[in-house]
């Protein structure tokens, strides 16, 4: 069985500056893997590379073997994405936007309107379909970009920190759903700067600081002697957050 996920020696640079420094990585199919740094340290831009968002010279990655970069269009059907950022039309209505998404990912008419349905069920998401984006609260922002994600029904979920500005019952309510999808069988990669949240959904744990992958285990080991996963970030971090 091939892994949801393969980095081997991803190097990204921005003129002189390394963000990724030669990254190896391997995720199995249907693990939920927390990948933690601090702010700058190389998450999103390796998610980036992953989802053809960025681009790569140095290096290889495969999702599910796929070439992410010689076969693009098939490996991004895999992923379903969502990231930090609020990057939708902010006028656009919330149905809409699922919508289109789906359009982008060729989902005929009848699948698409029926998993636009689903996911604006999903999220709660009904009673604020004909709401444009840019009024809606922080969370309901957050519900539209998981649902996003979700639209075409992907195989690898990436969550750059999916629950932030989310209230504490919505957090958790995100969670159960999350660990639904994973028994499912889908495979997750979550970015937090949550340490409870990884802690709670996370088997292993990837830790990046300043572009370099500085441990690679499980949750349990890392955790090991008493010390907790924020003990041990800080300690592999510097205290860096």
């Amino acid at each position: 069985m091939k892994p949801a996920l393969k980095i081997e020696n991803l190097t990204k640079k921005y003129d002189d500056f390394v963000a990724v420094d030669n990254l190896n990585l391997e995720i199995p199919q249907g693990e939920f893997f927390g990948f933690l740094g601090p702010n700058g340290a190389g998450k999103t831009t390796t998610i980036n590379c992953v989802t053809g968002i960025g681009t790569f010279k140095q290096g290889n990655i495969e999702v599910y073997g796929i070439d992410v970069q010689n076969d693009y269009r098939e490996a991004r059907r895999k992923i379903g994405l969502s990231p930090q950022e609020f990057n939708v039309d902010i006028f656009m209505e919330v149905w809409k936007i699922l919508w289109f998404v789906g359009g982008f990912y060729g989902m005929p008419k009848e699948e698409r309107e029926e998993r636009m349905e689903k996911m604006l069920d999903t999220f709660d998401l009904q009673k604020h379909r004909d709401k444009k984006f840019k009024e809606l609260s922080g969370g309901l922002k957050r519900r539209v970009m998981l649902a996003r994600a979700m639209i075409h029904d992907p195989e690898f979920i990436i969550l750059d920190e999916p629950t932030a500005g989310v209230d504490v019952k919505l957090r958790k309510e995100l969670w159960e759903y999350l660990r639904e999808l994973n028994k499912e069988g889908r495979t997750i990669m979550l970015t937090s700067h949550y340490i409870e949240e990884i802690e709670a959904l996370c088997e292993r744990v990837a830790i990046i600081n300043e572009g370099e992958l500085v441990r690679v285990d499980g949750k349990e080991e890392l955790m090991k002697d008493k010390q907790t996963l924020e003990e041990k970030y800080l300690e592999l971090t510097n205290g860096d957050n």
